[in-house]
């Protein structure tokens, strides 16, 4: 089977995180400990179709503002049609507020958040691949993001919550973001495509923690963002396990089947659904998929 690609694109217009350099080593040390091939620009060039189509997912690392001109959109418009997946950190929701195909596809945009604060975060879904190994109750330093609309409307999944009584915000709120109140989600079907009758729909997962440069050496958070990316992964919508797809890599590559994070077991990720669309159950799955995912006791 091919190995999964996956572009990082962490361009920023605006506020700029310290964090992103370390978000962007940690990833890729966890593609090489999983299997998993990261490459990572800045360049808002590079969003063109024929260089967007090798990778199997695009992730949005803590950008802010209008990162994107509009032949970029075009093309990651046309990558999300073709089958294309994305995963969204932290600052993704802060960018491109004015394009409607990719407030849909992340679910929801940034609106505010109170200072920097210790918070706890509740689960809301424990049988998610990226929220298995959490607490119940996880209590983390980070910051608390407001939304500009609820992401339920599009159809996502919240897999977590914050329990408001843990941390000051002092607003105002002016938006209406659902109860209880989201910090990350999941479509199982993205809802940024331009049709929702396309033959192949991939997936989208979000998070929006990942401030702190120490949150991104936290062995539970990585765990948290592993569970996310390889779970989108598995939309069986590119050629990573579709070789019917017509987006993604065609390398030849070995996913790890024993890797680790550090200090953490391991459970084996079963092999990619198939997608919910009537015309994504015909594409033949390449063998056994086995992603290691670290799981927290």
């Amino acid at each position: 089977m091919a190995t999964p690609k996956i572009l990082i694109y962490s361009a920023t217009a605006g506020y700029r995180h310290e964090s992103i350099p370390t978000a962007v080593e940690a990833l890729q040390s966890l593609g090489t400990r999983h299997g998993i091939s990261f490459e990572h620009t800045e360049d808002r060039n590079k969003f063109q179709y024929g260089f967007l189509e090798q990778f199997d997912a695009l992730l949005f690392l803590s950008n802010s503002g209008e990162v994107l001109d509009q032949d970029g959109k075009d093309a990651f418009q046309r990558y999300l049609d073709a089958g294309g997946n994305y995963i969204g950190v932290h600052g993704a929701s802060a960018c491109l507020f004015t394009t409607d195909f990719y407030n849909r596809t992340v679910g929801a945009l940034f609106d505010y958040h109170p200072p920097l604060t210790n918070a706890t975060v509740v689960v809301t879904d424990a049988s998610h691949p990226s929220t298995s190994m959490l607490p119940q109750r996880w209590d983390v330093v980070d910051e608390m993001y407001n939304f500009r609309s609820d992401p339920r409307t599009y159809g996502s999944k919240v897999i977590l919550s914050v329990d408001e009584s843990t941390y000051t915000d002092d607003g105002p709120r002016t938006h209406d973001q659902g109860s209880p109140h989201p910090i990350a989600w999941y479509q199982e079907r993205l809802a940024g495509v331009s049709s929702l009758d396309r033959p192949l729909i991939g997936r989208s997962w979000y998070t929006s923690l990942g401030h702190l440069n120490s949150t991104w050496q936290d062995e539970t958070f990585l765990s948290h963002v592993l569970g996310g990316i390889t779970w989108t992964l598995q939309s069986n919508t590119t050629r990573a396990f579709n070789s019917n797809a017509n987006v993604g890599n065609t390398l030849q590559g070995t996913l790890s089947s024993s890797a680790t994070i550090s200090g953490a077991t391991t459970a084996s990720i079963s092999s990619p659904t198939t997608n919910a669309s009537t015309a994504n159950k015909s594409p033949t799955i390449l063998g056994a998929i086995v992603l290691a995912l670290a799981i927290f006791l």
